[in-house]
This record gives C-alpha cells, structure tokens and sequence, in this order.
C-alpha cells in the first residue's frame, strides 16, 4: 500500500507556518522536517485522490481495494491489465445487473470467452385479459460458453460469476461449447 516515498517534497512545508522565533530554531527546523516527509505521501494521496478512483491511473497495489468497491471479487489472482479490465466492465454493467446482457458481460469480462445466455422468460400483450402468460412458469437461463478448440474451461469459476449476476430466483445451467 502506500509509504513513504523518498525525496518527495511537501508542497506546505511546516516550519514557513511557523511564527520567526521559531524557524530559527535547529531542533524545530529538523523536526518540522521530520513531519513533512511523513506527512509529504499523504498530502500527495489527497491531492491526487481522483486518480485513485479511476480504474486505468490507480497504482497496482489499490487495484484489490478499488475492485471491492465495484464489487469484484479481489481474491481471485488476475495480472494487474486484466484485472483493470474486468473492473472497467463491472462498472459498465452496474445498469446490466440482473440482465441475460448483464450475465453475458460478467461471463465474458471475467474469462474473455463468448457467451450466449438463453432465458426461458418472455413478454407479449394481448386484448384479452386471460390469454396465457408467454415464457414458462420456472425462471430458467442456459449459459452457452464458447471455447477455442480443445480449450478447458473451469464451469465452478463460471458458475460462481453468474451466480454472482443473476437474480437469486433464476435457476442457470452452463453449457461448454466448442468454438467454430
């Protein structure tokens, strides 16, 4: 996480807000100093606190903590690019929750395989009042996972990420396909 940072200068250096009689003084001025390289990462950090919330400028080592704000999962070991990648998608499909877009997107974020969900829900209107309801009663999706030829494919992994997309009521099944 952040530290210290040898030779960083602090942009309001203590003893020049402290009254004459005391900037002259070697133990105040070596002390004043001191404060300043503690205090000189945490100022840096305050003043360039927007690159920290956005995803492409934050150092590696906030990438963990940043992605539990977007609800990534940080305990899954991704090399620092993919896993900006996946954070910008996540922040994407905040609007997507929930959606067969949604559960394709975090499938195809989270492995970069395509993905093609399959719901068994419908929509229609009708006139008549008692006309039957379209789609089956039991919410359902099929999630159709594309793999190169002779790719392996961990389906725990994928079951975890669409469980974690879906609504709770909607019962999945995965689906492995060979791509063409």
């Amino acid at each position: 996480m952040r530290g210290e940072l040898a030779g960083l200068p602090s942009p309001h250096p203590l003893v020049g807000t402290l009254p004459g009689i005391y900037q002259e003084k070697s133990f105040t001025e070596r002390f004043c100093t001191a404060l300043d390289d503690v205090l000189a990462p945490v100022l840096s950090t305050m003043d360039n606190m927007a690159a920290y919330f956005d995803v492409a400028t934050t150092p590696d080592d906030m990438l963990p903590w940043l992605s539990v704000w977007l609800g990534v999962p940080a305990d899954v070991p991704l090399p620092a690019e993919r896993r900006r990648k996946v954070m910008l998608a996540a922040a994407r499909m905040h609007g997507w929750q929930g959606t067969r877009r949604g559960v394709e997107l975090a499938v195809e974020s989270a492995l970069g395989l395509r993905t093609v969900v399959t719901e068994t829900g419908a929509a229609d209107w009708s006139l008549d009042a008692s006309a039957p309801l379209p789609g089956r009663p039991r919410p359902a999706m099929v999630v159709q996972v594309h793999v190169p030829p002779g790719g392996a494919l961990d389906e725990r992994r994928v079951d975890a990420v669409v469980d974690s997309v879906k609504p709770a009521h909607v019962r999945h099944r995965v689906e492995v396909v060979e791509a063409v």
